[in-house]
């Protein structure tokens, strides 16, 4: 194997790639339209039929879906092939209580995991190596994606997932791992662990991380570089599209070059929905093209970055975009899970005792992320003794602990002492210093 997965694709002409993504936008379009009524409607509330869909160039046509569609048509309303023909679900975190679902053929998992492939040969992966995917799995695409994709590539995959870092550390001692597969964050705790434990980066096997699923600085990145002895690779992707490897990072690490036979990528002005110009900063849009059960088409992600076309020197042509620079919405992404301000009001608004009144504080100490939530109290429960102000803060933190799927801090804190702002409260502080 050499340094590609697929050559042919990877180092495709730009031209051509435009016929290809064309032609399979087509027979796309066609297959949604058949197959899923929400958005056949989405599409004659604008006008527009298969027929008006030639190929890239007509994709402005088409109507936008968001996270709200998905939302509103779970669980099976954007399902686009018969149950019977599924093999496996994903979900995010819900918000309020709905989950994004996302389904998969066979087929589209095969897709999926050649996509992951080539961004373990992109990071020098090859069948010799030995993948440590400490990625979470069950219901999160992490771990399933890196699994499927170092499978695909030959590796002897060891199936760790996230926690007991002791355990992670012994393994990869006693197993050789090369490739380390996992969050920035954990990687980085892995590597202080390390450290602690006063084991010498050289003393491990690694050469390699693949790490995403949140966001992360280039400070970060030398960080763990430096405490693991490693080169560190981007990987981006979403559930509502696949999972990792819709886009990832070759040894240039300029950017993560777009699985373009599989995802067309667009950058759009969030707030009017109008098409950018390359280079331009605007809000990411992608259109699934190969995908059976779930085919989204121009799907807003809400992450704000550029499109770059510009020569690589890995010899990919596949375009590249930069890290994510933000939300064009409220969402924040903390330990690699999506995290709504509505979802902890929809805790808050069920308890009695507890204000609506809240805020979230992140920041991120020794390159993990903190997540508190400050609650303030009604009148009657500030005069309460502790246990029952302890009672409620162990309450709070278990209902959001069920919606969210990680903990947070909770502090109670008395009323009116969360500061206002034109009489609406200041909902997030985000410590967290990104590039």
């Amino acid at each position: 194997m050499g340094k590609y997965w697929n050559e042919e694709i990877e180092c495709m002409a730009h031209e051509d790639m435009k016929k290809l993504q064309s032609e399979r936008l087509v027979k796309q379009v066609k297959h949604v339209w058949d197959n899923v009524p929400y958005y056949k409607k989405l599409m004659e509330e604008k006008g527009v039929t298969p027929d008006d869909i030639h190929g890239i160039e007509d994709l402005h046509k088409l109507p936008f879906l968001s996270k709200a569609d998905l939302r509103e048509a779970y669980p099976y309303g954007l399902l686009a092939k018969p149950l019977s023909e599924c093999v496996r679900i994903h979900s995010t975190s819900g918000t309020t209580g709905k989950r994004v679902v996302a389904f998969y053929t066979q087929h589209d998992i095969d897709l999926w995991e050649n996509c992951c492939a080539r961004a373990i040969v992109a990071a020098g992966g090859t069948k010799d190596d030995v993948c440590h995917v400490a990625y979470g799995y069950g219901l999160f695409t992490g771990g399933a994606g890196l699994n499927g994709g170092s499978h695909k590539v030959g590796c002897l995959t060891l199936p760790m997932s996230s926690g007991n870092t002791e355990r992670q550390i012994q393994f990869m001692q006693d197993l050789g791992s090369t490739i380390l597969c996992c969050t920035p964050s954990y990687a980085a705790y892995i590597g202080e662990t390390v450290k602690e434990m006063g084991i010498k980066p050289e003393e491990l096997t690694l050469k390699a991380g693949i790490f995403g699923a949140e966001p992360w600085t280039e400070e970060m990145r030398h960080e763990i570089e430096k405490l693991l002895g490693i080169k560190a690779y981007d990987i981006y992707g979403l559930t509502e599209t696949s999972g990792p490897g819709v886009a990832f990072e070759c040894e240039a690490q300029s950017g993560m070059h777009i699985n373009e036979d599989n995802f067309i990528a667009e950058i759009i002005d969030p707030d009017t929905g109008e098409v950018l110009p390359e280079g331009s900063k605007g809000e990411l849009v992608f259109t699934s093209i190969t995908k059976e059960a779930f085919p989204l088409l121009r799907y807003r992600t809400r992450d704000i970055c550029i499109l770059t076309r510009e020569k690589c020197s890995c010899g990919r042509t596949l375009v590249k975009m930069c890290k994510p620079m933000g939300r064009s919405d409220d969402m924040l992404i903390i330990k690699g899970v999506n995290v709504f301000p509505s979802q902890i009001e929809s805790v808050l608004l069920k308890i009695s005792k507890a204000s609506p009144n809240y805020q979230i504080v992140v920041d991120r100490v020794n390159n993990s992320d903190t997540f508190e939530i400050r609650v303030e109290l009604n009148d009657d429960m500030f005069s309460d003794t502790v246990k029952s102000i302890e009672d409620l803060e162990k309450k709070i933190s278990n209902d959001i602990h069920n919606i969210l799927g990680i903990k947070a801090k909770i502090r109670l804190v008395e009323p009116k002492s969360i500061p206002r702002s034109e009489g609406k409260a200041v909902r997030v502080i985000d410590k967290r210093k990104l590039v």
